[in-house]
């Protein structure tokens, strides 16, 4: 055999990474993770993301029309789909708390799940006015142990299938504490609308962030319609986390740790809920057969 068709038969018997997003294809936080994947010589890269940016759309699917794809030139990755392993990010913006419900990040982390394909979210704390994109570099950077960790313990047959892994990297990353596992909070950046009058306004950052937020201009003024009324996202507060302990992911973040916390394709209710909602029905059936 050939080097040629050696490398070749090589390249085909690899584990297989699949990364996507919702940022979109030319994003920085993707090309990055791409770039050190690549780097690894340890994977075959796959790539299949959005066109342009879809943050926010969690689950959202192509319903109607016909699904476009076409190919996009990555260095040492084949941008199209896959068995293996699904990376998802890396995201512009933390994805703790409740955001994972909007996160398209984690949508596509948790939808590879569904299917039962192993797979990672990943998210990076930008900060207005202090992060820039050599951060997003970084945080490609400091994930790749875990990346490669996960991927043997597929290899051997001893990774668990009843979750999938939410991993945010904070600020600092170059300096972060290591990686901690955590629990989802409650945490969240909560947004209301005001009327503006312009079809493009400019809009405050908040969980899925915009790396040009700060320069951002109001700009294009509708005129179309009287009858129409435009709103735009501000954001109103975050609230935090009210549960104790040290092991929440949005507190540990902050405290400077990789946070790396398990999630489920699920959403259940608390269950010390359960024993009230069956007394409530047992009562309300009473009443029904009374009457």
């Amino acid at each position: 055999m050939d080097s040629s068709a050696a490398s070749a038969a090589a390249a085909a018997a690899a584990p297989v990474v699949l990364v996507t997003n919702d940022d979109g294809i030319d994003a920085p936080g993707l090309r990055f993770l791409v770039g050190q994947l690549v780097a690894a010589r340890r994977y075959r890269v796959l790539v299949c993301a959005p066109d342009t940016d879809r943050s926010g759309v969690s689950h959202s699917i192509t319903w109607r029309p016909a699904l476009r794809c076409k190919r996009v030139d990555i260095d040492g990755a084949t941008a199209f789909a896959a068995s293996g392993l699904v990376v998802s990010g890396i995201n512009v913006g933390n994805n703790c708390g409740c955001h994972v419900i909007y996160s398209g990040t984690v949508g596509g982390a948790r939808e590879a799940f569904l299917y039962g394909i192993p797979s990672l979210a990943m998210s990076y704390d930008w900060v207005a006015s202090q992060s820039s994109v050599n951060d997003l570099k970084v945080a490609a950077e400091v994930v790749m142990p875990l990346i490669n960790n996960v991927m043997a313990e597929i290899k051997n047959g001893t990774y668990p299938q009843g979750s999938f892994l939410n991993i945010d990297i904070p600020t600092d990353a170059a300096h972060h504490k290591g990686y901690k596992i955590t629990k989802q909070g409650r945490y969240m950046a909560r947004i209301g609308w005001e009327q503006t009058v312009y079809k493009k306004p400019a809009v405050e950052s908040y969980q899925t962030a915009n790396m040009d937020v700060d320069s951002e201009k109001d700009s294009e003024v509708d005129t179309s319609s009287e009858n129409d009324l435009l709103f735009k996202r501000v954001l109103v507060r975050r609230s935090y986390d009210e549960e104790e302990g040290d092991d929440i992911d949005h507190k540990c973040l902050v405290d400077g740790y990789i946070t790396v916390t398990p999630l489920g394709a699920l959403s259940r209710a608390e269950a010390d809920v359960i024993p009230y909602y069956k007394a409530c029905l047992s009562r309300d059936q009473d009443t029904f057969v009374a009457h």
